[in-house]
């Protein structure tokens, strides 16, 4: 009978992380990696599993590749402190992870994204398919500032059931995200080389904006689907303008 380790990076995750633990406590390992919280998250995932490691925080991939090193089992659930394992996604992973018939090394799961108490069903925020389940040994997180991913060695596969994933608290932890992400983001550009130019501050946002509210149908999600679009855009917008701030930092 295959076991699973789940892994979680934390940091003031105090409002979240209960939910989350409560919802894989069923699992034979829980692995919490967290940068030196200062508020209670240390306390509440100590009363769920006993292996809780701090670690000063470097990036995104540093920190899960460190849980994924503290990991035991053979296969390997990562998950964010604002995530919830569903009833039937526990039932799904543990019918995978103990078929005698396993063909695939690691497998994507979809995320229902909730969006201020509202389940955003389009802009491309639904089915939103992660990488998150996998073998130990077969994946590890590439090395990158933000928006990091695992790499799988083999074949993937599809789950069906969901990861609920309460987004935002609200619209200043939005705007706040997006000001720590795009500067993450114009990091990870400006290292590779990237240069950002009027044609990128004028149309790339606004292609995002028709990409999630027009062609993903955002406009079916009400209000909700429109200020989802002009966040995304805003994003975009702040991403290649803090790009151009680096540019142009370089050339002074």
């Amino acid at each position: 009978m295959s076991e699973l380790s789940v892994i979680i990076i934390t940091h003031n995750e105090q409002e979240n992380i209960k939910r989350c633990l409560e919802s894989v406590k069923w699992s034979d390992e829980i692995v919490v990696v967290d940068s030196f919280s200062s508020d209670k998250t240390v306390d509440i995932a100590r009363e769920y599993t006993s292996r809780v490691f701090q670690n000063k925080w470097s990036n995104f991939s540093q920190q899960k590749n460190l849980a994924l090193g503290k990991a035991s089992s053979q296969w390997v659930l990562n998950i964010d402190a604002d995530e919830r394992v569903t009833p039937e996604l526990k039932k799904e992973i543990l019918t995978i992870i103990n078929s005698e018939f396993q063909s695939f090394d690691g497998y994507y799961i979809p995320r229902k994204n909730h969006y201020m108490g509202m389940w955003i069903r389009h802009c491309g925020w639904y089915p939103d398919y992660k990488l998150r389940l996998f073998r130990r040994g077969k994946g590890r997180f590439n090395e990158r500032i933000v928006h990091e991913s695992v790499v799988v060695e083999g074949r993937k596969g599809y789950l069906k059931s969901y990861l609920s994933h309460n987004s935002y608290k609200d619209l200043s932890d939005h705007l706040s995200r997006i000001d720590r992400f795009s500067s993450l983001a114009a990091q990870e550009m400006f290292k590779d080389g990237k240069k950002a130019g009027v044609f990128d501050l004028l149309f790339r946002p606004l292609t995002r904006f028709i990409k999630m509210y027009l062609l993903k149908k955002g406009y079916l999600d009400g209000i909700y689907g429109l200020v989802v679009s002009i966040m995304g855009s805003f994003y975009v917008f702040t991403k290649y303008l803090k790009l151009w701030e680096l540019s142009r930092r370089r050339i002074r």
